[in-house]
Order: structure tokens, then sequence, then C-alpha cells
């Protein structure tokens, strides 16, 4: 009778499948158990396994394979990944500047398959705080893990309370706000109210106290207490903001660029979010009749689209002479913010 060596290369052979099927097995079975529900009988299972594991390990090295990083490959392999969406509080705030791009900064970043963002504004943090934040997330839409959940509020930015609501929130939060030219926006803000009231007096005599009777007078001086003037003063809600939070976490983009160079300004901003560089130029063409980029696919898109008819209005001929005073009136405003800030936007 021939003797056969117990440990010959087809019994090896044997021993390493048996015993890689056992610590399949064993995964198998404790991918299956919930996590969160600890009990002593899955301490011990799990502290047998990987017992188990070391030991297949150590046995397999000796054959010469690296089991190590083939093992936790497989493990990793294995688990489970979360695919079904559920409802976060945000990672990122669009907070603000209004009538500066917010909305078209946010039809950008929804080109974007990482993105998900709340339908409207849901102003939480400056009307509906006492709601509390499971109600907030409730308004938040459905994301998969690694995904970033966005909001868009503007008036955010000017709200006093807002910057310690949001780092209650998160202090980790990401913050975007979209500036502009102070005069313009003025001048934006004003169009739009013009839009809904008709009846509206002139810019140039809500902006100028006293411009009726003469621009030229030495008492022809800008109303700094009309909302569209004084929302044009930015370094005083970014100190605010920046009192509660690092200026690493909050990014500040041009309205101008954002509609000269659309590309370059997502370039930062999905930069500053962590995201893959999806959205480039092959995203956006010029709409020359509303004179801003609009998108040529999005999301949930496949046929090119622009921001809505209340977008791109054609603003009233303003007198040069009232244009002149405000931008006298902001640019001490401005310089203060481009110190503030760190950046140098270049408004005359």
């Amino acid at each position: 009778m021939k003797f056969c060596p117990a440990f010959s290369k087809q019994t090896i052979f044997i021993y390493f499948i048996l015993l890689f099927l056992f610590y399949l097995f064993y995964i198998l079975n404790i991918c299956s158990v919930d996590e969160e529900k600890f009990s002593l009988k899955s301490f011990f299972k799990t502290h047998h396994i990987s017992n188990y594991k070391s030991a297949t390990i150590r046995f397999v090295s000796l054959l010469g394979y690296n089991a190590e990083d083939s093992f936790e490959n497989k493990y990793r392999r294995l688990k489970k990944q979360n695919l079904v969406p559920i409802k976060r509080l945000p990672d990122a705030l669009i907070i603000g500047v209004k009538k500066c791009g917010t909305r078209a900064l946010l039809e950008f970043l929804r080109a974007h398959p990482d993105v998900r963002a709340a339908g409207s504004e849901v102003h939480f943090f400056d009307k509906f705080y006492h709601k509390g934040f499971q109600w907030y997330r409730e308004k938040m839409p459905p994301t998969l893990e690694g995904q970033i959940t966005m909001e868009k509020t503007p008036s955010y930015w000017v709200t006093r309370s807002a910057p310690r609501r949001v780092y209650a929130m998160n202090p980790a939060v990401r913050l975007l706000a979209v500036v502009r030219d102070p005069v313009t926006r003025a001048i934006s803000d004003y169009t739009q109210s013009a839009s809904k009231r008709p009846t509206l007096p002139r810019f140039e005599d809500l902006a100028l106290v006293n411009s009726t009777v003469g621009w030229g007078g030495t008492w022809s001086v800008v109303d700094a207490s009309w909302p569209p003037v004084r929302l044009g003063v930015y370094a005083r809600p970014l100190r605010r903001w920046l009192r509660r939070f690092p200026r690493s976490r909050l990014l500040l983009i041009s309205g101008e660029r954002l509609v000269a160079d659309p590309a370059a300004e997502m370039a930062r901003v999905q930069k500053f979010l962590g995201l893959k560089q999806v959205i480039t130029e092959k995203h956006f063409y010029f709409n020359s009749t509303k004179g801003f980029p609009c998108l040529l696919k999005s999301e949930g898109q496949s046929i090119p689209h622009c921001l809505g008819k209340t977008k791109g209005r054609s603003h009233p001929f303003i007198d040069p002479v009232a244009i002149e005073r405000l931008r006298e009136y902001y640019r001490p405003f401005n310089e203060r913010f481009y110190e503030l800030s760190g950046i140098n936007f270049g408004w005359p």
C-alpha cells in the first residue's frame, strides 16, 4: 500500500478552499446582522470569526499568498453600502446675497450628480427656526451617502441671528455667498420690486434724499436706510459671519464672473465643496436675449434651459448723476469689504 503524504499540494489546496468557504460563510452571517443591535451572541460570533480569520491568514501565508489584502478587499466588497436615500440636514448653504446670482449658482450646482438641493427657499434660520431641526430636515431632499445636501435662502446673509443658529446646526457647514457691484445689485433689486408694483417711484427718488429737487445740490445724498441701498454694504454681514465661522468655511463668489466665465467660477465652487470637477464649460452657453449663461444640460434635463422669465429683466434707465452718487457712497464700504474678505472684486 502506497503512502499518501498528508500535506501534498492537492490536500493543501483543498484545506485552503474549505477554510475560505467557512470564512465566507461567517462573513455573510455577520453582514446580515444589524450593527446597531449589539448582543452577547454577536460579540462572541465576531470574536470567533476574528480568531478564525487570523488563523486562516497565517496558514495561507505559509503557502506564499498575501492573504491579508485579499481577505480585506473581499470583506469590503461584501459589506452592504447605503443604497437607500435619506433626508439629512444641509452640508452647505447658499446664504446670500439677494439679486447677486444665488438662483443661477444653485441651478448650476444641480448639474452635478453629487448635489441635491431643496426646491425652494426654506427660510429656516430667519423665519422658522422655532420649528426645530427635525422640521428643517424634512424640507431637505433625500440623498445617498457621499452626496451633498444644499439649501439656498439669501436673507440668511443679513439675518443677525443666522450665524449663531447655523453654527448650532453644524460648525463645519460650508457657506457660499454671491456678491456683485452694489450699485448694479440695488438697481436689480428695485427692478424686481417695480415689476410687481408699477406705481413705485423712480429709483432716483428712492435712492437719494430730496433727489426730485435737484441732484446737483449738497443736500442730495444717498438714503442709506433704503433696503436696496443698505443691502449693498457687504462688510457688516460678512463680519458677523466671520465671528462664528473661519474664513476657510465661507466662499465668496463673484456675480460678475459667474456671468462672464461660469465654468471657472464653478470650478472654485466644486473645489470648495470637495466635489469632483464635473461642471465645465461644456455645460454652458450664453443667451444673448437674457444676457447671462444658461445650461446646456443638467440633472433631469436633456435639453438646454435658462432660468425663469423673472430672471434677466431689463433695467430701467438711471440718471448717471444718481449712479455716480451711489458709487461714491459705496467706495469706502467696498474697500473695507475687500480688506475683510481678502478679495478685490474691482467694482467701480
